[in-house]
C-alpha cells in the first residue's frame, strides 16, 4: 500500500472543535462507502505524531468480507505504514461506535484513544453495549472520546437506511405495465 503521511498541523487534539475537524475526514470515507452502497462508516487513524496513517470506510459487501470494517481497514493500513502490528500512542476516529470485532483489533492494535461520533445502540462495544475500553480481563485499556459530530454521523446512517428501505419498498410493489 501505498504511504498516505498527511501531516496535520499539530498534535492529536483534545478540543472538541478539532476532533470536528479530523471527524470530517471519516466522514468523507463514510461517504464513500455510502456512494458504494455500504453501510456509511469511516474511520482514519492518526500515529502518536498526529500524521494520518490509515483511512478505511466499510467494504464488508464489495470485498465479500465480513472483517472489512472502516477500523479494521484503518488499522490495517496504519499497520503497514508504520510497518508494525503495534500502533503505540495512536489515536482512531471512526463515525459509528466500534463493534466487538472492531474492538478487537482496537485492543491487538494497542490503540491509545477511540474518537467516535454516532452511538450504536445494538452492537456499538465502548459504551452502549459494553465498555469495551476497560475490559478487566484484556491487556491493553485505552481512552475514549465519544459523541464528536454524532448528529451528522447518525444522519449517514438513518438516511442510508431509510434509503435502503425505500428502495425494497420500490422493488416489492407490482408495476403497472399493459
Amino acid at each position: 500500500m501505498p504511504p498516505i503521511m498527511e501531516y496535520l498541523k499539530e498534535s492529536p487534539p483534545d478540543t472538541d472543535s478539532r476532533w470536528n475537524e479530523l471527524m470530517e475526514l471519516a466522514i468523507m470515507q463514510a461517504r464513500q462507502a455510502g456512494k458504494n452502497g455500504e453501510i456509511p462508516v469511516g474511520a482514519i487513524l492518526l500515529d502518536s505524531e498526529g500524521r494520518i496513517i490509515g483511512k478505511g470506510y466499510n467494504q464488508s459487501i464489495s470485498r465479500h468480507d465480513p472483517s472489512a470494517h472502516a477500523e479494521v481497514i484503518a488499522i490495517q493500513q496504519g499497520c503497514q505504514n508504520k510497518a508494525n502490528y503495534r500502533l503505540l500512542g495512536s489515536t482512531l476516529i471512526v463515525t459509528l461506535e466500534p463493534c466487538i470485532m472492531c474492538l478487537g483489533a482496537i485492543i491487538h492494535a494497542r490503540i491509545a484513544t477511540v474518537v467516535y461520533g454516532a452511538n450504536d445502540p445494538k452492537t456499538g462495544c465502548l459504551a452502549s453495549r459494553m465498555n469495551g475500553a476497560n475490559i478487566p480481563w484484556a491487556n491493553h485499556s485505552f481512552e475514549v472520546v465519544s459523541g464528536i459530530s454524532a448528529a451528522r454521523c447518525g444522519s449517514l446512517l438513518s438516511d442510508f437506511f431509510q434509503q435502503r428501505r425505500q428502495q425494497k419498498r420500490q422493488k416489492k410493489q407490482p408495476s403497472n405495465r399493459p
